[in-house]
């Protein structure tokens, strides 16, 4: 069964085919003594007459939004556009030695269709719309969960008067949600430079090691580029689902831009495999 956004994607792109099919092909006249101008919505990519006696020049190096069009006498052809985003432009060409019109801005509701097909078209429109859902939620449910009072446990790090703790872990349909507070309790502005999350896994063996693998969050609410003297900045990492064995632990490092304030935080195998 469709989504209702796959449904109106669907329905708009038929009504702009429908459209598209009864748009008639516009005659452009053009000569040997004047320079006729075709200005277009996107850079132009690619431009064909389909006769030597048109001659439709633009810039290939550097894209630009127009192209010139020129003629010689001979019979009349046709003039492809192609611009950046792959919209179709047709237009019959003729030779005309008086021209009333030197200039044409074009619409993007002149287009005959895209070189791309129909059904890429509609997944790229239906993915824009997902990730902006998505994005919005990530903002509503942080902010509900700033606002609760619900705390996970006692798990916190302190260097340097800057201490970095664990308030709440949420699963969310698909997701993991870590509610981190930041208190900067010296007496000098933080200048954050980064947040990073790491999955350490230490290697079995006679000779013991650490590897760390970053783990990319999907959306990061209310990181600040600064927490001042005495300041409180409390943040939420959506993650994607995950689970960890008890090998591992999880470290949240706090990196201070142009300073030695640095926090490392772990986070238990427990804590994130039970969240609330």
């Amino acid at each position: 069964m469709k989504s209702a956004v796959q449904i109106l994607i669907i329905a708009i792109s038929s009504i702009m085919a429908d459209a598209q099919n009864h748009i008639p092909l516009d005659t452009i006249y053009a000569n040997d003594t004047k320079t006729v101008a075709l200005f277009f919505p996107e850079p132009i990519r690619q431009g064909i007459t389909g006769s030597e006696n048109f001659v439709f020049s633009y810039n290939k190096d550097a894209e630009q939004y127009f192209g010139l069009l020129q003629a010689t006498p001979g019979k009349e052809s046709n003039l492809l556009v192609i611009n950046r985003s792959g919209a179709i432009f047709s237009y019959i060409v003729r030779y005309k030695e008086h021209l009333s019109k030197l200039n044409y801005f074009v619409s993007i509701s002149e287009s005959i269709g895209n070189e791309k097909p129909q059904d890429t078209l509609e997944s790229d429109d239906e993915k824009r719309i997902f990730d902006n859902f998505k994005i919005n939620y990530y903002q509503e449910f942080c902010t509900y969960l700033l606002n609760q009072k619900q705390r996970l446990g006692f798990i916190r790090e302190k260097d340097n008067h800057i201490v970095v703790s664990v308030e709440n872990l949420v699963f969310d349909r698909e997701e993991l949600y870590l509610v981190i507070k930041i208190e900067n309790r010296s007496s000098l502005d933080y200048d954050l430079n980064y947040l990073n999350l790491y999955i350490n896994t230490r290697k079995k063996g006679k000779k013991k090691s650490l590897q760390s693998l970053i783990k990319e969050p999907l959306y990061v609410h209310n990181l600040p580029e600064r927490i001042s003297k005495d300041g409180i900045s409390r943040i939420v990492i959506v993650l994607p689902k995950f689970s960890i064995s008890k090998e591992r632990i999880v470290v949240l490092e706090l990196d201070e831009k142009n300073g030695e304030r640095n926090v490392k935080l772990r986070i238990p195998h427990k804590t994130i495999n039970n969240p609330n």
